[in-house]
Formats: C-alpha cells, sequence, structure tokens
C-alpha cells in the first residue's frame, strides 16, 4: 500500500532556485495522483535581522521549528516526511522529531552541503574535495560558505555535531541522490550506501511542436560555476554563430557587453521553452560537478540536444553522438570546437534532438518519476517498521 499523506519539508532560498521549483513540481506531481500533500516551509528572508546568537542556535538544532513540525506532524498526521533543505532555519530537528513520532524520513541531496560548505565542490573556479569524508575544517580555514570565517565554522560545526550523534545514519530512512555519480559522491563523503536511493528530478512539458531551429542557447544563472566565462571565450573563437543567453545573476553586466549574444535576462518558462523549441542546441558549460542540472532535462523535453562539460552529472545525463556533445570542462578551445561541429552538422543535431526527447520519455517524465518516488517511500516506511515496530 502507497503512502496516502505526505509532508514536505523545505527551507526556501532568498533568490528562487531549482530546488524550490522541483518541491513545487514533486509536491504537483503527488496531487495529481490524489495524495495529500502539505508543504511546510520557512524562509531566509530577514535572516539579517536576527541575533547571532539565535541564528547560531538555529543552525545547530531549531526549537521553534521543532515545535511547529511537531504540531504539523500530530494534526496532518502524514505517511512520509520528505526533507528537501532544512538550512539554515529548520535545522537537522526535523529528523529527530520525525523519528521520535514514528514518521519515516526521506531526504532530497540536491547540492553536496553534507560535505562541502559552499554546497557545490567548487572553490576558485575549480573543482574541490578536500572536505569529502574528512571534518569540513578546510571548508572553515576557506571561508568557504559566503566568505565568511563565522557562517563556514557553525555550518561545518552543525553538520559535524549530527554527524556525531548520528542523525544523518540513524534518523533518515533514505536519501534521495539524484544520479549515480552524486550517490557515489555521498557514500564517500560517509553516508551509508544502503540508505542510498537514486532517483533524477522531472519536468512535466507538453510535446514540442516541429518548427526551424537555429543557434545555441544557455539558460541558467549567470554566475562564474555556470562557465559563462569558457562559453564567452568560445564564441569569440565562432564569431558566425547565432547564440542567446537566458538569465540573471551577477555576471549579467559582463554577458550584456557582450556584442556576439542576444541577451534575454530572466525569461517565463513559458518562454523559456519557445526559446528552447526554436534553438538548434544548449549549452551547460558548468565548472562545477551539477548534481543534475534541471535545464538539460527540459531541453531533453523540447527536442534539443545539449553541449555539455564532460563532468559530474551532466556526463551521465547527456550520452556524447547520442543526445549531445561533451566537452572538456573550462575548456574554451574544446568547447568552440563543439560548437563548429554542432554548426556543420545540423542533421546530426536534429537526429540527437530526437534522441534526447525519447530518453526524456522514457527516464524523466511525470509518470516514471512517479513510480520511483513511491518505491522510495515505500522502502522508507518498511525500513522505518523495522527499526521502530511500534511505528507501525
Amino acid at each position: 500500500m502507497h503512502p496516502k499523506r505526505v509532508l514536505i519539508v523545505h527551507n526556501r532560498y532568498i533568490h528562487r532556485g531549482g530546488e524550490d521549483s522541483v518541491v513545487e513540481s514533486e509536491a504537483a506531481m503527488l496531487a495529481s495522483n490524489d495524495i495529500a500533500v502539505r508543504i511546510y516551509e520557512e524562509y531566509n528572508h530577514g535572516l539579517s535581522e536576527q541575533s547571532l546568537l539565535r541564528m547560531v542556535l538555529d543552525a545547530f538544532w531549531s526549537r521553534r521549528s521543532a515545535q511547529r513540525l511537531e504540531a504539523e506532524i500530530s494534526l496532518f498526521k502524514p505517511d512520509v516526511v520528505h526533507v528537501h533543505n532544512f538550512f539554515p532555519r529548520i535545522s537537522p530537528a526535523v529528523f529527530w522529531v520525525a523519528r521520535r513520532l514514528g514518521v519515516p524520513t526521506i531526504m532530497t541531496l540536491h547540492n553536496f552541503r553534507y560535505a562541502c560548505a559552499q554546497g557545490m565542490l567548487l572553490r576558485d573556479g575549480q573543482i574541490c574535495e578536500l572536505c569529502l569524508g574528512r571534518s569540513g575544517h578546510w571548508g572553515v580555514f576557506h571561508r568557504c560558505y559566503r566568505g565568511s570565517f563565522l557562517q563556514s565554522l557553525v555550518l561545518v560545526a552543525s553538520f559535524g555535531l549530527h554527524k556525531v550523534l548520528g542523525t544523518f545514519k540513524a534518523k533518515v530512512c533514505r536519501y534521495i541522490a539524484l544520479n549515480e555519480f552524486c550517490r557515489a559522491k555521498f557514500v564517500a563523503a560517509g553516508l551509508p550506501a544502503e540508505l542510498m536511493a537514486v532517483k533524477p528530478n522531472f519536468v512535466d512539458l507538453p510535446k514540442p511542436d516541429q518548427r526551424p531551429r537555429c543557434g545555441g542557447l544557455f539558460v541558467g544563472r549567470l554566475s562564474p560555476e555556470k562557465g559563462l566565462e569558457t562559453l564567452l571565450a568560445a564564441l569569440e573563437q565562432q564569431p558566425g554563430v547565432k547564440f542567446t543567453i537566458v538569465g540573471d545573476g551577477p555576471m549579467a553586466g559582463r554577458v550584456s557587453r557582450t556584442k556576439t549574444v542576444d541577451t534575454r535576462g530572466w525569461l517565463s518558462p513559458h518562454d523559456v521553452q519557445q526559446a528552447m523549441c526554436e534553438a538548434a542546441y544548449l549549452v551547460v558549460p558548468s565548472l562545477w560537478y551539477e548534481t543534475f542540472g534541471l535545464v538539460v532535462v527540459e531541453a531533453f523535453a523540447c527536442g534539443l540536444p545539449v553541449i555539455a562539460s564532460r563532468h559530474g552529472a551532466l556526463a551521465e545525463i547527456v550520452e556524447d553522438g547520442v543526445t549531445g556533445l561533451l566537452f572538456e570542462p573550462g575548456s574554451a578551445n574544446d568547447l568552440a570546437r563543439a560548437l563548429y561541429w554542432a554548426e556543420t552538422h545540423p542533421d546530426e543535431m536534429r537526429a540527437m534532438g530526437q534522441n534526447a526527447l525519447e530518453v526524456y520519455q522514457d527516464r524523466y517524465s511525470p509518470d516514471v518519476n512517479y513510480k520511483m518516488l513511491m518505491n522510495i517511500y515505500q522502502e522508507a516506511i518498511d525500513a522505518c517498521r523495522q527499526s521502530n515496530p511500534q511505528a507501525s
């Protein structure tokens, strides 16, 4: 018997991101399948107005969130609690509260914060795994969280305390890694392999209509870790390429000064989909591993092949020569060669786009994702019953 009531727990970010979209999409998917869903959310707005002591204490154990969650669970009586992000205002207290009340918890690992204060295994534009499977002190030394020694210390110490207390091994019934690459990283970081399930994110988009396609496209946050400098340098080597950049962020000014690209700024999801249906390929030049890269699956759903960095989740999602092209991360020369090949082989790129659409339908559609999620929920329920018989 699959669960009928799901409590989703999520600490939203100040700036809306991919995790927030995933939470909303999963909640809608569950509701469309007659699952009763309730979302418990905290927001980071107003953090700067809190006292330093309160922020530090909440990172270790948020008494307010614990009390609210206990009341929510007691009233709603969920079959499972699905946590997406607990930092910084909810805290790992959510896992203790749910376990004490006999409700199994599942956590989706959207980033690498369990193993990295910065969350992306990236430092100074380079992949960094100094803290993977270690104490995390290097994250404090290098001020990896927001460039702050104190904030980095609080984050590392709060995670370190809960690792010692066994929170992440004894109070969580199942983790969801978004792909096999991330699963391996989290296991290397110390999470139990037997608790780790793999389920990708999904998108729910209509089948694309047939129309002429031309040029390249970038969609995402305009920030250094997304590899924009690599992309702009590659485009300088291919000045004849028609290219559009969609998004906003700290590098918006740098991008807008580049005369060879069409900058659109932030677009609505509908307009992004239209842009994907008009482009010949999407470029994802990320310097960091990307735990998933939702934009890749959005492109696949639009029949759009992807040119992506050959590492992390991207190298697992994009099959070179089948659903797109891969290039060496951070190499403008290698990306320029991929752009040239894409521009001079339009028929092959269209065939890759069709392959990408089929992969989306087979692996990343809502129906497929719902079945995977239900199986994970059931595994968590069964595991909770075995370890806590009185909960059943």
